[in-house]
């Protein structure tokens, strides 16, 4: 079935993320080069920002068959056990490409404004962070709330509209991140899961790539 919800302010706040969208698009030369600010210009690090929860931690009950002469590709067992879960936190900065993971059992409250802190100590104090983010509940919880008026001017939150989730560019490099190496990955703990979601983090910022909206 189809359920239409609409979002009564979904065409004000499309606006308002692709405006951040635009405005960045001028932060860059012809080059694709990110500009210097100005002397005596306030600095805005802008970050795409978003949970991927619920991934799941597969182990297997026996070990791969690898190929030999009679099987030309790795043959697996159709059972497999369950390790539990685990929550990612990411932010895409938008100006240098960098990828910035959080992955905690959860992703209440307390897990995102731990993610906030670690942007509050990546990035000079005197700057501004402003992301752009969805609705979820705990985003504008009573905890972030409390938190965020600890930081006065500190972050600035850009909301994509209810159903909109695809105006957040961090969505794309979610989809990535599941075809690249999240399909079918087996592991033999959840610590190695985390592990190794850290480690495609790692590959992805040795390299770079800036996200921009199309």
């Amino acid at each position: 079935y189809y359920c239409e919800n609409r979002d009564p302010d979904f065409e004000q706040k499309m606006h308002n993320v692709l405006l951040v969208y635009k405005q960045l698009s001028l932060q860059f030369d012809e080059d694709g080069k990110l500009i210097s600010c100005k002397d005596g210009e306030e600095v805005v690090h802008v970050l795409s920002y978003d949970e991927k929860p619920g991934i799941q931690a597969i182990a297997n009950t026996s070990e791969d068959l690898q190929p030999d002469n009679t099987h030309k590709t790795i043959s697996r067992d159709y059972e497999y056990k369950r390790l539990g879960t685990i929550s990612l936190l990411a932010g895409i900065d938008l100006q240098t490409g960098e990828a910035i993971p959080l992955i905690r059992d959860k992703h209440s409250s307390k897990e995102y404004i731990e993610f906030l802190k670690v942007l509050d100590a990546k990035y000079p104090k005197a700057d501004k962070i402003r992301l752009v983010l969805d609705n979820l509940k705990v985003h504008s919880s009573e905890e972030t709330r409390k938190y965020l008026a600890s930081k006065p001017g500190r972050f600035e939150f850009v909301f994509t509209p209810k159903h909109g989730s695809w105006l957040n560019l961090v969505e794309g490099f979610f989809s990535k991140l599941t075809r690249q190496m999240l399909k079918g990955i087996r592991v033999k703990t959840k610590d190695e899961l985390v592990e190794r979601i850290y480690k495609y983090f790692n590959d992805v910022n040795d390299e770079p790539v800036v996200y921009r909206w199309k």
